[in-house]
């Protein structure tokens, strides 16, 4: 029997155990947005650390921050064999609009051969199938063919305010050959990829103050300055009618794709009448000249996320608002630079402030976009224990997403990163009846594993290259 055959058996024979933890690992709220969810964050941390030792890791820690802890195990014993230092996160979104769940968020039930609860794709699940992939090797041949370090941490979906501080202070602790995150998605069913590319992050909140206080829209409407108004008359200034960013200077750094990766996204044949089926559109909208993956791959974006102001209730208020605001995010490619971006939102945002009003920005998430060689060793291996459980070839795609830290992974520790995904974009991460498809469950728990064989037969020097 060779590995994969005895990983397969492994697997299959604890499905069901295993599906049961994962359940455990779900059940606990670790929303690390909301300060009432504190203690769940802890709680989950001493899950994972459980987990770990069960799993056959060593010198296990659950490392304090400014924020919520970082759960840290290791296994060194595969001498002169190559070091992963496997990255996730344990922290999960906020699950409103609460009415539009089928089953309860941290109440995880199977239908459909899907796995639905908050957390279960992005990325307590995706997590949770690498220590599987230790424990089922531990258990197997009592060790790993290389070497393991994991470091989980809580507050990715913040982004990750602290963790960049974490790694800095733990460099040696950290030191390995490869980086491997699971965080981001295939490329369709049965279609999976390897990411090599991420945009980066960018966002604010505008606030809009008017008046003292709310008013009567009957005495004082037409000669005082409505927020609302206001703050629609700022966000209408962002594009242009063909959803082109009017903000002066924001494409001036941004790297133009290749001739060769926009040949390899043709060659993908992306369905796009499937996509706008699947969304619920009648057409889709983005900038003029790209293609649909192009738009969200490789070319940034800004997007208003929320509006708020006066009042929603039912009926009407005869009310002019004394504020009103609106949280935007910038999607940002390779060479743009977050801080960069804020200051020309600013300088956007003054220029076409209405008079009457005074407004102020606030930062919030920041990270910058990543992008790596998709030939690299590592990744190419990564790409070959896909297709020998999917028997379909891999592709090798950019992400629309934004993991903030894996820039500062590449930067502080300078080391390849390898992102392979076993999510689908349909499986409603951050929104309502998030899920996860037990079938790339499955198959992932034995790319897993058989990825950790094929990195073996490479030397530390080749990995570093």
């Amino acid at each position: 029997m060779n590995h994969l055959e005895a990983l397969d058996a492994y697997f299959t024979s604890k499905r069901e155990e295993h599906l049961n933890e994962l359940k455990d690992f779900l059940r606990i709220p670790s929303i690390s947005a909301l300060s009432e969810h504190k203690e769940d964050m802890q709680k989950a941390a001493e899950w994972l650390k459980d987990s770990f030792k069960n799993a056959g890791l060593e010198n296990l820690s659950i490392d304090e921050t400014d924020g919520h802890p970082v759960v840290y195990g290791d296994w060194l014993h595969a001498e002169g064999k190559p070091t992963i230092l496997f990255y996730g996160h344990y922290d999960v979104q906020p699950v409103d609009p609460l009415n539009l769940w089928e089953s309860g968020p941290f109440d995880p039930e199977v239908r459909d051969n899907k796995l639905y609860a908050r957390g279960a794709s992005d990325d307590k699940g995706q997590v949770f199938m690498h220590i599987k992939a230790v424990e089922a090797l531990m258990n197997e041949n009592g060790s790993l063919p290389v070497n393991v370090k994991f470091i989980i941490e809580g507050e990715e979906e913040v982004g990750s305010p602290n963790l960049e501080k974490y790694i800095e202070e733990n460099k040696e602790k950290l030191a390995a050959d490869i980086i491997i995150i699971s965080d981001t998605g295939m490329y369709g069913p049965g279609k999976p990829a390897i990411c090599y590319g991420l945009r980066g992050l960018a966002g604010v909140q505008i606030d809009v103050k008017g008046a003292k206080g709310d008013l009567h829209s009957g005495i004082y409407g037409g000669g005082v300055q409505n927020p609302i108004h206001a703050i629609s008359e700022i966000l209408a200034s962002f594009h242009d009618q063909e959803g082109t960013i009017s903000v002066e200077g924001f494409y001036n750094d941004v790297r133009p794709l290749a001739d060769e990766e926009r040949e390899a996204y043709r060659a993908l044949n992306f369905d796009e009448e499937a996509l706008k089926e699947e969304i619920g559109v009648n057409e889709l909208f983005g900038e003029k000249g790209y293609s649909y993956l192009e738009q969200t791959w490789t070319r940034p974006t800004l997007e208003v996320n929320g509006v708020f102001g006066g009042f929603s209730g039912e009926g009407i208020k005869t009310v002019l608002p004394s504020e009103a605001g609106a949280k935007i995010t910038c999607r940002l490619v390779p060479d743009q630079d977050p801080e960069d971006i804020v200051k020309k939102l600013r300088a956007h945002i003054e220029k076409h402030k209405p008079a009457g009003v005074t407004v102020t920005v606030t930062e919030f998430d920041k990270g910058k976009p990543f992008i790596t060689p998709f030939d690299h060793p590592a990744i190419q291996a990564a790409g070959k224990s896909y297709e020998k459980v999917y028997n379909v070839p891999t592709a090798f795609t950019r992400m629309g997403g934004s993991i903030p830290i894996v820039a500062a992974f590449d930067e502080i520790l300078n080391l390849p990163v390898v992102l392979m995904g076993f999510g689908l974009s349909s499986e409603n991460f951050h929104a309502p009846n998030e899920h996860f498809h037990l079938e790339n469950f499955d198959k992932g728990l034995r790319v897993i594993g058989d990825y950790y064989y094929e990195l073996a037969g490479f030397s530390k020097e080749d990995l570093r290259k």
